[in-house]
């Protein structure tokens, strides 16, 4: 059986001027990076059109080591939807090289339904993520530099909150010192390492209407506290423009396309873990401009990437979804029915039907947004007909119907009852209803998410997260819209609890404020923002040869 990159590497590619033809994008708005890939500009034609065409947002259950393939129904989905002839684009976030190298894998889809050039966009890809990571650390240097050079802003080395970045999983970098060395080093004070996709840049990237709106979210950073704990700000320090030409190209939408030849802008890669888990509002409103229907994704299950793309993007994106569809597989719902990950393989209806809380919780949270929600089973060969008729009776109990996705295997031909089930979904009448008020407060806001969404019994603050939510409403920080920092193999905040656990409390350690994203980050559990190394990393498994052929990575 091939791999994926060996059917990526396989498959006909087309220029990419052809493929920005069939989108509707004219020439001089194209900037081709190479064959394959471009960038759009933001001051196309594009930009000025008014019509929004209809919005597909794909999301999943709890993630397993089983895999649920959400980019990969993403991807197929959409082709099957351009094989009914409907015009339509895709709007994915980019991969990080931390997961490529380390565990989880790409973001570009799996099989017959993956978007190339498969390898360009899991490395360097346009280098948006190298230009996000030099602009976080020049940031980081000059905050240095300015405590260094006489302290003008009053700095307390000591309540710094601009870490650096970089996009490799390195746990060595979590805690670190610096400025050691003697005076002419620097200061000597505690620093550390977040991910790119953990860094504020990012999200303002993802969020930025164009590059004046970039340019003033930047200015809006808090990049730490002053002796007399008064906040400072990336205007304070008078480098937002600095920071903002740096990043004048990554803010561009990516376009690529699908082995079926679908458009597909790849923008942005927050995690949803960590951070907003969607792609750029950019990308995501180029493609609603240009298509009658746009597939988007949210990053890990409904509980995180879902909840957070619709009580956060959606407001700022101005379009409601028109449609949720929500992946599952049988190989991870018996996981979450208590099978081990070595006998997944065996039928195994009892697990199965324990294991069906899962989606049953993470179901029942996306309905209550007044969307229509559909279920897609991603299909593997070893699924059986008795196991696919269970999945199905109790969506239907949910009052949901599912829909079997083959696209890994055939790609769009796999998945055309799902594509004419969203066809039909997203014309039925819905009033989407978010989860909660601006004005609500931080606790509030978390408790809506921990019993609505998470099935959970509230929220427990620590001493400092409550000491934390007192000092930001001296700056109208505590009403910020919350991003959960939490694990994402479970509701609860304990990796541990599979299926729908009930009654538990969500811990919030501490809050860390984005107030040029503009949101609350609420550390849970032990999340952490950089990620580490398993025990046996893919790049153990990543090879090229003389020509140049690349090997092992998916």
């Amino acid at each position: 059986m091939a791999t994926d990159i060996e059917i990526a590497q396989a498959a006909e590619v087309w220029p990419i001027q052809k493929i920005a033809e069939i989108a509707g994008i004219e020439e001089h708005e194209l900037e081709p990076y190479g064959r394959d890939k471009a960038k759009i500009n933001l001051d196309s034609n594009v930009a000025r059109k008014q019509d929004l065409g209809k919005l597909i947002l794909v999301t999943a259950m709890s993630p397993t080591p089983a895999g649920e393939g959400k980019s990969t129904v993403t991807v197929g989905l959409a082709d099957a939807l351009s094989f009914a002839g409907k015009k339509t684009m895709i709007a994915l976030r980019e991969p990080s090289l931390g997961p490529v190298m380390g565990m989880k894998g790409g973001a570009t889809g799996g099989g017959q339904a993956q978007v190339v050039p498969m390898a360009d966009i899991n490395l360097h890809f346009t280098g948006d993520f190298h230009a996000l990571t030099s602009a976080h650390n020049t940031l980081a240097a000059l905050i240095d530099n300015s405590i260094f050079q006489g302290n003008p802003l009053n700095l307390d080395p000591r309540r710094i909150l601009w870490k650096r970045a970089l996009d490799v999983n390195d746990r060595a970098l979590r805690h670190i010192n610096i400025g050691l060395g003697g005076p002419t080093s620097g200061v000597p004070r505690e620093d550390g390492f977040d991910i790119t996709v953990a860094s504020e840049l990012m999200a303002i990237l993802t969020l930025s209407h164009d590059l004046v709106d970039m340019k003033e979210r930047i200015e809006k950073i808090v990049i730490g506290y002053t002796y007399t704990r008064e906040p400072v700000t990336v205007k304070d320090l008078g480098v937002a423009g600095a920071l903002t030409i740096l990043l004048k190209d990554a803010i561009k939408p990516n376009l690529v396309q699908t082995l079926a030849h679908t458009p597909t802008l790849i923008h942005g890669g927050p995690f949803a873990n960590i951070a907003q888990g969607t792609n750029s509002i950019q990308a995501t409103k180029t493609a609603l401009k240009l298509a009658d229907y746009v597939v988007t994704e949210a990053g890990f299950g409904a509980d995180l990437g879902g909840e957070k793309f619709l009580d956060f993007k959606v407001p700022l994106l101005g379009k409601t979804p028109d449609t949720i569809v929500l992946v599952a597989t049988i190989r991870a719902l018996k996981m979450h029915g208590g099978k081990a990950k070595n006998e997944l393989t065996e039928a195994d209806l009892p697990a199965l039907e324990a294991g069906l809380s899962n989606l049953g919780q993470h179901l029942k949270a996306l309905q209550r947004y007044n969307v229509p929600v559909l279920v897609a089973i991603n299909r593997f060969v070893t699924d059986t007909s008795e196991e696919m008729a269970l999945v199905e009776k109790y969506v239907q109990a949910q009052g949901s119907q599912a829909y079997v996705a083959n696209v890994w295997e055939n790609g769009g031909a796999g998945a055309p009852e799902l594509a004419s089930a969203v066809v039909e979904a997203t014309n039925t009448p819905s009033e989407f209803t978010s989860l909660y008020n601006a004005e609500d407060s931080a606790v509030e806001k978390l408790n809506k998410i921990v019993t609505t969404i998470y099935g959970g019994a509230g929220v427990e603050l620590s001493d400092k997260a409550t000491k934390q939510l007192a000092t930001f409403a001296k700056y109208g920080w505590d009403k910020f819209p919350i991003i959960v920092a939490k694990t994402q193999y479970s509701f609860s905040d304990d990796a541990k609890k599979l299926g729908a656990p009930k009654d538990f409390t969500i811990h919030v350690r501490e809050f860390v404020p984005k107030t040029g994203a503009g949101f609350l980050v609420a550390m849970t559990g032990s999340i952490l923002t950089m990620p580490g190394l398993p025990k046996h990393p893919a790049a153990y498994d990543i090879d090229i040869d003389e020509n140049g052929q690349i090997t092992g990575l998916f």
